[in-house]
């Protein structure tokens, strides 16, 4: 009898045997996503999950850039987790990212631009990647308003989740800046340094994200999950072993705000959130999608 495990909304998937992946079959799961080689793509990921590669996250990385190669391919490369007060120097040629081991490797790449966020930046390959990353050493937050996460949205982007859930979606913490859920930040920012190409340092003040009942806030961020599949935000997808969500960053915009509107701290405070606070929503872009269908006829 083959083994089955489960989704998150309990739909059963079978439970494959090890295979080692190519970098064409990864690039055409990439294809089978329905993603574009022009799209603006933020992946966070689990290489463990990706499993056998030939060529290991090597090869991952070069399906990823050659099949984005006139697009945007962005990874975070974050380094809140040793960037401090006490230890406040960001160096962005040196400094590992605390993400795992794609984004190191990837930050490291001929033509890779890494931005100079000190807790939060991202790693960028593309057209236009240091356009798009530029200016993120002035942001005070981890995802400021305007910056590279909020940007996602008006560049359409899409956001995948490789072998991890919402939990590491940080798009969703820019959301809830944009939306100024309160308890969200520490009340008093850190004084940090940015080591700039010509090696002098730039003194910024950034707060990080707190709030004092849940150290780990992006923990709660799973409670959006059925909310983003019922409203066409998100969907279930594969690239290599991994289980993986596919994200609309506009649509995940749209579903996050609307959910939070009655109640902005809802994530944290409730034990859950009720399917009525989202069905109306689900049923009204249903609806819209009847009738691009009935137009098209």
């Amino acid at each position: 009898m083959e083994p089955v495990l489960y989704y998150a909304d309990r739909t059963k998937y079978a439970l494959r045997k090890e295979e080692t992946m190519t970098k064409k079959e990864l690039q055409k799961q990439l294809s089978d996503m329905g993603l574009q080689p022009t799209d603006t793509l933020l992946m966070h990921s689990s290489m463990k999950a990706i499993g056998e590669v030939e060529g290991g996250a090597d090869t991952v990385l070069d399906a990823l850039m050659e099949y984005f190669s006139d697009g945007l391919l962005l990874l975070p490369t974050h380094t809140w987790a040793s960037i401090n007060a006490d230890n406040p120097v960001y160096d962005p040629e040196t400094q590992e990212a605390c993400v795992g081991i794609l984004p190191n490797l990837f930050r490291k790449r001929p033509g890779v631009i890494r931005s100079l966020h000190p807790t939060h930046s991202m790693a960028g390959y593309g057209k236009d990647a240091e356009e798009y990353l530029a200016g993120e050493e002035n942001c005070n937050t981890p995802c400021t308003p305007g910056g590279c996460y909020d940007r996602l949205r008006s560049r359409h982007g899409k956001i995948l989740l490789v072998g991890v859930g919402h939990e590491r979606n940080t798009f969703i913490h820019g959301v809830e800046e944009v939306l100024n859920v309160p308890n969200r930040l520490s009340a008093k920012p850190a004084k940090l340094f940015i080591k700039q190409k010509n090696g002098s340092l730039k003194q910024v003040w950034v707060r990080k994200h707190y709030n004092p009942d849940q150290p780990h806030i992006s923990e709660d961020f799973v409670k959006l999950e059925q909310a983003f599949y019922d409203c066409g935000a998100a969907k279930k997808v594969r690239f290599g072993a991994a289980d993986c969500i596919l994200c609309d960053a506009q649509k995940i915009f749209e579903v996050t705000r609307h959910v939070l509107a009655p109640d902005p701290e809802c994530l944290i405070t409730s034990p859950s959130i009720p399917k009525e606070r989202w069905a109306e929503l689900a049923g009204s872009l249903k609806g819209i999608k009847a009738d691009l269908k009935s137009n098209k006829k």
